[in-house]
């Protein structure tokens, strides 16, 4: 597991660092977004990540979960938590917590933490739930990772654009530093390495995964 976790992290490194680099260029363009927009973009690109996470994690979990392809209804709660878990825990983790982390050390002047499934409950749960349930009555064979990186890259990006709110020396190298951390580990694990901690059977983990190569 640590040799697979390793691979996919290698592998999945220089597409983050293409997202963080749009990331540096979106905080150029946008840098003097006032706060209320910047918090309405937030919650558009957020509940967009959790939804597709959600997606993914438990089209991953169903597939190499052992007889996976006969999963019970009443064995349903499981999938419900793998998936849930795995998208709105880590998702906040990489959309809201890592980035806020940054803000206070770079002492951004409006840094708050921004959680999704407690702001706008209404919208990211049910958004995470659905996304678990299509996965489950239909598992993906393949997602583009590309899009879950973007998505989580700009969401993580303007929350930093909230707490900015119009201050003009923007620590740039900073902001890069945290957005492709908020991306690069999260986005990983849940995608990836969450998911297959519940296959038991080490054989039943591929190589490569399929579902967020693209490939």
């Amino acid at each position: 597991m640590l040799k697979h976790i390793v691979h996919e992290l290698r592998r999945h490194s220089p597409f983050t660092l293409f997202g963080s680099l749009t990331g540096i260029v979106l905080m150029m363009v946008f840098r003097r977004m006032p706060h209320d927009t910047a918090h309405a973009v937030f919650y558009v690109l957020h509940p967009m990540h959790i939804f597709l996470s959600a997606m993914v994690t438990t089209a991953i979990y169903c597939q190499y979960k052992p007889k996976a392809k006969n999963i019970p209804s009443r064995k349903f709660w499981k999938v419900l938590l793998v998936g849930y878990i795995g998208s709105v825990g880590i998702g906040t983790l990489s959309d809201s917590l890592i980035p806020w982390w940054g803000e206070r050390l770079m002492d951004m002047e409006h840094a708050e933490a921004h959680i999704g499934f407690i702001e706008m409950w209404w919208l990211v749960n049910p958004l995470a739930l659905f996304g678990v349930v299509l996965a489950y009555l239909k598992p993906f064979s393949k997602f583009p990772h590309a899009l879950h990186v973007l998505l989580s890259t700009w969401a993580s990006l303007f929350h930093m654009l909230m707490a900015n709110d119009h201050v003009h020396a923007i620590p740039y190298f900073g902001v890069f530093i945290f957005l492709f951390l908020a991306v690069w580990l999260p986005c990983c694990f849940s995608d990836i390495v969450f998911p297959l901690l519940f296959v038991r059977d080490p054989k039943d983990i591929p190589e490569s995964h399929c579902l967020c190569s693209g490939h």
